[in-house]
């Protein structure tokens, strides 16, 4: 999943877990096992921004031949649901019904239960991701502006041009009807107003 196409929820996630403390947990984080793995590939995911599925884990772990292995991928799915429970994994809502469940940690610092430390991003790396993410908020916020602004000009325009028809349509009638010629005239000079305010 591309870091471009994170949902609000998602962007909120990631900023919690950048500033996240050391969470103590239930579970053994010892170098040379699953879980830690595991830990530690999700962790390269997310300073890059992106919530990996399970195959995605796999591939940049073990390598894409065991992305086919279906026992692996289940035992696998086994370790991280074991994960969820003892809270160092959260299970992200799929987008789509048919795609698989993409996982985040919910911090980069954890005291196991050997009462290890366990750091799975240097300071100096967190600190980036923090950069890259309000990079990327920033640039979102830019492009939407003239976005909106562009939409609403376009919208305010239409409307004057709808109700200025609406009116001349009225006033070609043989009588005058007051009940369209009132509200569309009304509706254009207040449109009109609001355009030239937008535009100056």
């Amino acid at each position: 999943m591309s870091q471009h196409n994170l949902v609000p929820r998602e962007v909120q996630y990631l900023q919690e877990v950048l500033k996240a403390d050391t969470k103590t947990v239930n579970i053994r984080l010892r170098q040379g096992e699953y879980q830690y793995d595991l830990a530690k590939g999700m962790a390269s995911f997310q300073l890059e921004l992106r919530f990996p599925n399970v195959k995605d884990i796999i591939e940049r772990l073990y390598g894409e031949e065991k992305t086919n292995d279906t026992p692996f991928i289940r035992k696998i799915q086994t370790i991280l649901k074991k994960m969820e429970k003892s809270n160092v994994v959260k299970i992200l809502p799929k987008k789509n019904p048919w795609e698989l469940q993409r996982y985040a940690l919910s911090s980069f610092s954890f005291q196991d239960t050997d009462k290890n430390l366990v750091t799975l991003a240097k300071d100096q790396e967190i600190k980036q991701s923090q950069n890259l993410l309000h990079s990327m908020l920033n640039r979102e916020e830019t492009t939407a502006k003239p976005i909106n602004f562009k939409a609403k000009i376009f919208m305010l325009a239409f409307i004057v041009v709808a109700s200025y028809m609406a009116i001349l349509w009225d006033l070609m009638q043989p009588s005058i009807n007051p009940i369209i010629f009132i509200p569309a005239f009304s509706v254009a000079a207040i449109c009109s107003l609001i355009l030239g305010k937008t535009l100056s």
